[in-house]
Formats: C-alpha cells, structure tokens, sequence
C-alpha cells in the first residue's frame, strides 16, 4: 500500500479518532446488539439489524484508520526547509488576481482537507498547481468555473 502523506496534527486526529471508535463505539455497538438478541427473534428484529450495519460501519472505519495509520508519512511543516518553496504541510498566502481577494491554505493530505479551515488536500487542482511555486509567482487553476489565476504572496511552514 502506498504511504498516505499527513501532517502531525491530521495524524493526531485520525489516533482520538480511532481511540473513540475502539473504547466508545464499538462496545456500544456490542451492547446494542446484545440487547436486540435479548428480544427474542432475530429474523424481525429491525434494532438488531440495525446495530449489525452500524457494527459493521464502525469495523470498517477502525480498519481503514488503522490502516492509514500505518501506512502513514507524517510530515511536520515546522520542520521543513523547503527554501520557501511551495510543499506538502506548507501554508500558502494567495491573492486572486481577477477578484483581488487574499485566502490562506495550507495543503494537507486528503483525510484532512477541510476548506472551511482552510485545509486543501494536496492531490486537489489547486494544490497541484502550487507545489514547486515560490512567493511571487503566479498561478493557473483550472476552477469548475474556468482558469482562475493566482499570486503568491507568502509561504509559511508553520
């Protein structure tokens, strides 16, 4: 299985986020299905039914995490020196040339991506557009909406 890019905190994320699956969830889970087989017929029983599909949901996710988990590169962007050169766990300070608005993101690796945080994933358009550029550079996204064209204005490594 190829190596999943993550930041130190994204990492963090997916372990309290596996922790709560395995010690919360998953006896929860149990405990429901235990009291649907306490009723009685099984081939009837919704609750049962329905605690199995969570069960399963729930298995699956743990698995997936771990697995990410394991196969996991975590890359902390305060200790890059990447010469101020756009990379994976950088935060990029952009202007819209067209619109002449400002955004921050910072690429991040797909589990984490979160465009309200300001999170893009490294594998979306605009973060393969920008990887390699430096402060000063400009930049063309192919947008749903047409070429959007991008300055760099800063890149952080924080």
């Amino acid at each position: 299985m190829a190596k999943v890019p993550l930041t130190v905190v994204g990492a963090e994320k997916l372990r309290v986020e596996l922790q709560h699956l395995k010690s919360v969830e998953r006896p929860a889970v149990i405990q429901a299905i235990a009291e649907a087989r306490a009723q009685g017929d099984l081939s009837e029983n919704a609750e049962y039914d329905a605690a199995k599909e969570k069960q399963g949901f729930i298995e699956g996710r743990i698995a997936d995490f771990e697995g990410k988990l394991s196969n996991a590169q975590i890359i902390d962007p305060t200790q890059l020196d990447a010469e101020g050169r756009i990379v994976f766990g950088a935060t990029v300070e952009l202007e819209d040339v067209k619109a002449g608005n400002t955004v921050i993101y910072q690429i991040v690796g797909e589990d984490e991506a979160d465009i309200k945080q300001g999170k893009i994933s490294f594998s979306s358009p605009i973060s393969r557009a920008l990887i390699g550029k430096y402060a000063g550079d400009s930049v063309d996204v192919q947008a749903p909406g047409g070429i959007r064209q991008y300055e760099v204005l800063d890149v952080i490594y924080k």
